[in-house]
């Protein structure tokens, strides 16, 4: 097969671009921006484009298929030449579907815990020796790729994500998987430049239903008011298995499921990751994995990339950095710190970077999210306003929207270094949240200067 992806660049298309070089078919591509880890893995793998930029000349009659990413416009020059030749255009998730239809395929969708929920079965079932394909939104320590694709694996786990699928095709990415087994974490309005009410951001999921094929399974969380009402709500022929919070207790940091009179040590935590784990555990049991094969395994499980990481720890800080952005994921993090380490203060920092989160419009879902850390931080690159060409806004916006006076507001990361690496850090954690990376900060190297 001859391939050719357009906006090669993406965190999935590059590693969907990675997964199917792999398979001996040939790839190329473009894209007029590149980032790290894109520009090392797709280099690594002899697939990282000569020049930046769009090239029409690329685009010959022998490709047998376009992959679009979102990131190409509708009037990409080379998106156009393919349209003009009668190629085949698909978007990645269109592709990962048409090449997974004869597979059983799992979806995990929700406006958070995604990533978490996919991270712990492909945790499990790679413990338990299964063979299997995936793709995931985060790098995962024992796997090489975020994608894999093979001939062989009966099943497929696919982190699905409610964004657009591609410039010329608007449907979210997670209808165009049709579901077998599918779950919902939760319901928190997002993306608000495509869905610009919670009710028309809520139907997504009761679409994302309709999906499902023939005889499919449901997992979904009824804590969530708002996902419980969307089942509710439901009339479809899926089978509808929900979840709740696990027993558990916290002895010395450490976080115990409960089982009968078995307890099971892990080395994630908070009550949000708790939810993910039962969520992972039903997929699980439904491919065939017992809950005590599943507990031993997910006792081993560190987490994904970003999500709680633990960037560095002495006998009384611990130093975490955590992709939380959106308003119920800020605040079950911080929540979940608070709880893991009650004899500590919190000082917790968020940066302000997606289009939703800096949107004047939105910003007063954020109020009450930041309440239980002692000491609350936002930062806001003010090159990330001009980037987004949106009006920037200070700090007296941005504490009314919280609802807390006692926010300190930065726009610098130079001055947010400054200010972190002058504290004293005595039985007080630190909590770094953000969808971008703090303006260039190393936090690798914050945490050497304050541990």
């Amino acid at each position: 097969m001859r391939i050719h992806f357009i906006a090669i660049g993406g965190s999935a298309m590059h590693n969907l671009a990675i997964a199917l070089a792999k398979k001996g078919w040939h790839i190329s591509g473009s894209d007029d921006v590149f980032f790290e880890p894109s520009v090392s893995r797709l280099s690594a793998n002899g697939l990282l484009p000569e020049k930046d930029g769009w090239f029409p000349e690329k685009i010959v009659p022998e490709i047998d298929a376009i992959i679009l990413g979102m990131h190409a416009r509708a009037d990409n020059r080379e998106l156009l030449k393919a349209i003009e030749l009668g190629l085949r255009i698909y978007s990645y998730p269109e592709y990962i579907y048409e090449y997974s239809k004869n597979k059983l395929r799992v979806v995990i969708g929700g406006s958070h815990g995604k990533t978490t929920i996919t991270s712990m079965i492909l945790h499990v079932l790679k413990d338990a020796g299964k063979d299997f394909d995936y793709l995931v939104g985060a790098q995962l320590e024992g796997f090489d790729n975020m994608v894999r694709l093979s001939d062989a694996a009966p099943v497929i786990i696919i982190e699905g994500d409610e964004y657009l699928s591609s410039a010329i095709d608007r449907r979210p990415k997670f209808h165009l998987y049709h579901a077998n087994i599918g779950v919902i974490s939760g319901i928190a309005w997002d993306h608000i430049n495509v869905f610009p009410t919670f009710e028309n951001y809520i139907n997504q999921f009761s679409l994302f239903i309709k999906t499902f094929g023939q005889g499919g399974k449901l997992i979904y969380s009824k804590s969530d008011e708002v996902v419980a009402g969307v089942v509710t709500n439901d009339n479809s022929n899926v089978q509808k298995i929900p979840y709740s919070l696990p027993a558990y207790h916290i002895n010395n940091g450490i976080t115990y499921i409960i089982t009968g009179t078995t307890e099971y040590p892990l080395q994630v935590f908070g009550e949000h990751n708790l939810l993910n784990l039962e969520a992972a555990r039903l997929v699980c049991e439904n491919l065939g994995i017992a809950a005590p094969d599943f507990y031993k395994s997910i006792a081993t499980f560190k987490g994904a990339a970003r999500r709680l990481e633990l960037v560095g720890r002495n006998e009384n800080t611990s130093f975490f950095k955590d992709f939380a952005h959106a308003p119920s994921k800020l605040k079950a993090t911080i929540a979940a710190v608070k709880l893991q380490f009650p004899n500590r203060k919190l000082l917790a920092c968020i940066e302000l970077h997606t289009f939703s989160s800096l949107n004047k419009e939105y910003l007063d879902q954020y109020a009450g999210t930041m309440d239980e850390a002692d000491t609350a931080v936002v930062f806001i690159d003010k090159k990330t306003f001009e980037q987004k060409k949106m009006a920037p806004y200070g700090a007296e916006i941005v504490k009314t929207a919280f609802g807390r006076d006692d926010i300190l507001f930065f726009n610098d990361p130079f001055d947010l270094e400054k200010y972190l690496a002058g504290i004293k850090f005595h039985h007080l954690n630190l909590l770094m949240m953000s969808s971008g990376n703090f303006g260039g900060l190393d936090l690798k190297a914050l945490a050497g200067k304050i541990l």
